[in-house]
């Protein structure tokens, strides 16, 4: 299993995202939803990463295969 903390700190980023993608979306701000949507991205890339050390460090390899 991927390290706790980087789990934690993506599914964070994820959140936080959202909720300024929501708040600049209720708030007509463009530059906040913008920010949010940064700060998404962010997330699922980190979980990204995490998933991958997973497959490197504790058995599948075979990266193009793994389910989503």
């Amino acid at each position: 299993m991927a390290n706790l903390s980087d789990k934690m700190k993506s599914a964070g980023n994820k959140l936080k995202g959202e909720a300024k993608e929501s708040l600049g979306k209720v708030a007509n701000d463009p530059e906040l939803r913008a920010e949010g949507r940064l700060d998404r991205l962010k997330g699922e890339a980190q979980e990204e990463v995490a998933d991958m050390k997973d497959h490197l460090f504790h058995g599948d390899n075979d990266l193009h295969h793994r389910d989503k």
